[in-house]
């Protein structure tokens, strides 16, 4: 009788152990899924609150961003084809100036200067309307969800696909800066006259290698530059008033005709004359033949760089591998020091930051 108690008690024992073991297993299960601070559906699958960038960013909360963009696009690039490559610009003069954060839209204000005034981007940057105008569809659509900084993100690729280049997944989440630095902008952008010692330079200082470097200035294969860009090539490339010898002949005659020694410096030309409207590879073959437009594209091939030679030379032959090494650079530059978080802002005009309430 005692050993038969004996047992009905070690039983029920044995089940209060095992079902605090399994509470206990419970409730660790849950705190490792939803760690403290982390509310479920607070943040896009797959991107905590300063996790990193994620293509699923929008998912829940605008998932229509994309559509939207690229409806805009649609109509913009019909109207001026050129409008793609300025928007691609866009995103690579952001990127390089204190990071992908949209410093690059905000206006003058009393506290900064706006980045718009840097020399490199003086009368030279623009589709700021098409920005407007796609931020604008925005917040009708998601009210203050989809920053700024991932507008010129969503619009660089959007252009990129309609002008017939690759299409890649856009990792997203960036927050708006709340100042510009026109210093910066002078300092970090790299001339069109610059050379390749100074061009490897200026891509190492954003992280950036030769490979990103090379195929990076592929998205000259859309666009056009204006005359005052290119004009020292034409008449005094080494201050001995003296043409490059590395322009092919024919070309320098077609460039000086529309681009003369005085006067014309807002005259324009396409940056590849074979297929201007069109994202090819027919840049880098323009290069081995002596007619990249600007310095800083015929030096990829001129300047004695084996590596980066060799790299144009591959491109040129290769469209397909040239689409593969662009989607990984520009996914690469895309992440250059993102504000994330609570760091920055969302804002509600992308040329002005928020106003304190």
């Amino acid at each position: 009788m005692k050993l038969k108690h004996s047992i009905q008690e070690l039983m029920a024992s044995t089940k209060i152990v095992l079902g605090a073991i399994f509470i206990a297993s419970f409730y660790l299960s849950a705190s490792l899924a939803f760690p403290p601070g982390h509310h479920e559906g607070a943040y896009p699958v797959g991107n905590g609150p300063i996790s990193g960038l994620s293509p699923d960013y929008y998912k829940f909360t605008c998932p229509q961003a994309d559509e939207i963009v690229v409806s805009i696009l649609k109509k913009a690039i019909a109207k001026e084809p050129r409008i793609a490559a300025s928007l691609l610009r866009l995103l690579f003069h952001d990127c390089f100036v204190q990071g992908c954060d949209a410093s690059v839209l905000l206006d003058d204000t009393e506290e900064f200067v706006s980045e718009k005034s840097a020399i490199p981007n003086k009368n030279s940057i623009r589709g700021f309307e098409v920005i407007d105008e796609i931020k604008a569809a925005l917040e009708e659509a998601c009210p203050h969800t989809v920053s700024c900084a991932d507008t010129i993100a969503l619009a660089a690729r959007g252009s990129t696909v309609l002008s017939g280049g690759p299409y890649w997944e856009l990792p997203l989440g960036r927050r708006d800066s709340k100042t510009a630095n026109m210093k910066l902008a002078n300092k970090n952008l790299p001339p069109p006259n610059a050379t390749l010692h100074r061009l490897i330079k200026f891509f190492q200082r954003q992280g950036l290698d030769k490979v990103d470097l090379v195929a990076l200035s592929g998205s000259h294969t859309i666009g056009k530059a204006r005359c005052v860009s290119f004009k020292q090539r034409l008449y005094n490339q080494h201050r001995d008033k003296r043409p490059d010898i590395t322009l092919e002949k024919s070309f320098y005659h077609t460039l000086a005709s529309g681009c003369p020694r005085t006067g014309g410096d807002n005259n324009i030309r396409s940056l590849d004359f074979v297929s201007p409207s069109k994202f090819d590879n027919s840049y880098y073959k323009l290069i081995l033949e002596g007619k990249g437009l600007l310095n800083s594209d015929e030096v990829l091939w001129t300047g004695k760089d084996p590596e980066i030679a060799g790299l144009v030379k591959s491109y040129a032959e290769n469209e397909p591998l040239f689409f593969e090494h662009y989607v990984n650079s520009i996914i690469k530059m895309g992440n250059i020091n993102p504000l994330m978080g609570h760091n920055g802002e969302i804002r509600k005009n992308c040329r002005r930051v928020n106003q304190e309430v």
